[in-house]
């Protein structure tokens, strides 16, 4: 199927232990030295925070809401909520943080609501509406040499429809997927984000990629009888 990333979603259906070991280990590394920081002094470490983690936590802002003026403010929500916690904890709950999962489990919770206070008043998101500011896509593949005007226009093309499907999966699979397949957490550290079971995100994952498949399939059919 044109655009599914048929390799990804296998590594990500596997086990933890196919996962990069080194890139893992090196986050957790870049982590513990910033919540040390953070602990000692975090108005003058804060900004790294910042710089650090943003443009993770718009992302999944981003692929969750489908907007993205919406995502920009979540986002900013999310590590304003986010000081104002540490500012409360005392250093040794700072230390005791693990970073991405505590960042993302705030993004997911403020967009959560954002989606819920705006589904009344909103239109459904579209493909058009994707395509007009051009920033939603669910899956960047790595782009080839010297791409074509054409083939960079059919990919972003399809970019914009798997961000069309994702954003229209029912709420407790699409937030797995986004946390898995873009944000590139571990499950333990989705389920330390949303709290549910490690087998049951896997099942979630497994089964939103399913969902996103059948969906692709009858946008085709479609097309294919207009």
């Amino acid at each position: 199927m044109a655009g599914y990333p048929t390799g990804r979603s296998a590594a990500y259906d596997a086990p933890d232990a196919t996962e990069g070991r080194w890139d893992v280990l090196r986050r957790a590394m870049d982590d513990t030295e910033l919540t040390t920081r953070l602990a000692d002094d975090l108005d003058g470490s804060f900004e790294v925070l910042v710089r650090g983690h943003a443009d993770r936590c718009h992302g999944i802002a981003l692929r969750l809401l489908g907007r993205p003026a919406d995502a920009e403010e979540v986002t900013q929500d999310a590590f304003l909520r986010a000081y104002r916690a540490l500012a409360g904890y005392p250093p040794e709950r700072i230390l005791a943080l693990r970073l991405r999962p505590w960042l993302a489990a705030i993004t997911v919770n403020l967009a959560r609501n954002r989606r819920r206070r705006s589904s009344e008043r909103m239109p459904p998101l579209s493909l058009a509406a994707v395509s007009a500011d051009g920033e939603a896509s669910v899956y960047d593949p790595a782009a080839g040499p010297a791409s074509s005007p054409e083939a960079v226009s059919a990919g972003r093309a399809e970019r914009d429809r798997w961000a069309v499907l994702l954003a229209a999966l029912p709420e407790r699979y699409r937030v797995p997927l986004v946390l898995r397949l873009i944000d590139d957490l571990s499950y333990a550290e989705m389920s330390e984000a949303l709290g549910r079971p490690e087998g049951t995100l896997k099942s979630q994952v497994h089964r939103g990629l399913v969902l996103l498949r059948a969906a692709w399939d009858a946008a085709e059919r479609e097309e294919a009888i207009a």
